[in-house]
């Protein structure tokens, strides 16, 4: 049974480590004891110890999902996003490897229905997850892309890159349209290359948390 379930399961996020650099410029994560075994052990009499970490990281560390607060400071933040916009969607991957451009235009979902579902954008670009490659150039979406996905009802979108935008511009109209819409943005996915196009359900839950607008998700697809 154990093995049967691992095999409808696919994890969809990147491990968080000590140090690691998810976006260039802000600082990697710190990871440490705030309560050790050793020191834990002193307070029990049958031998018990435990251990309590503490992490000290930016919002936007690993695989994350971005709320509209992120973008708008009136916006849903993490606290108010719906379970409904976030987990066991209906799923699709639209599939355009990197090395056929960069660019992901309305063109490539042009057909699909969207519709209440979870739009997984697969470009291959995790493959260079930890690496000064993976920091810039990045694939993203066009904006003709994101308004063509707000007015077909997509639920929410992903990408296994840098940034669902162009960084290599000083405008985020990806963000800004999809936030904008209250779809929820899921950047630095990993592993959709496993996933089939269709036939899975997904989900991407972050903490429910006042006041923030992108936190860390252990995103992941259960197989049909």
């Amino acid at each position: 049974m154990a093995d049967r379930a691992a095999e409808r399961l696919i994890d969809l996020s990147h491990v968080i480590e000590e140090g690691m650099t998810t976006y260039k410029g802000l600082p990697g994560p710190h990871l440490c004891d705030y309560w050790t075994r050793e020191a834990s052990a002193a307070n029990f009499d049958d031998g018990s110890s435990f251990q309590i970490g503490r992490i000290d990281m930016v919002a936007n560390t690993g695989t994350y999902v971005d709320s509209p607060f992120h973008r708008y400071a009136d916006g849903k933040d993490l606290s108010e996003l719906p379970l409904e916009s976030l987990a066991d969607l209906d799923g699709l991957v639209v599939r355009q490897p990197y090395e056929q451009g960069l660019a992901v235009d309305a063109a490539a979902f042009a057909g699909l229905e969207v519709r209440g579902k979870a739009v997984l954008v697969a470009t291959g670009w995790d493959r260079h997850w930890r690496t000064d490659t993976y920091l810039s150039n990045s694939p993203y979406l066009t904006e003709a892309a994101a308004r063509w996905l707000v007015e077909h009802g997509a639920a929410f979108v992903g990408i296994d890159s840098h940034n669902i935008d162009d960084t290599s511009v000083r405008a985020r109209p990806v963000h800004t349209l999809l936030l904008g819409a209250g779809i929820p943005i899921g950047e630095h996915l990993t592993g959709l290359d496993r996933l089939p196009d269709r036939g899975f359900r997904f989900s991407a839950t972050p903490p429910k948390i006042k006041g923030m607008g992108t936190f860390p998700v252990r995103a992941f697809a259960v197989l049909s």
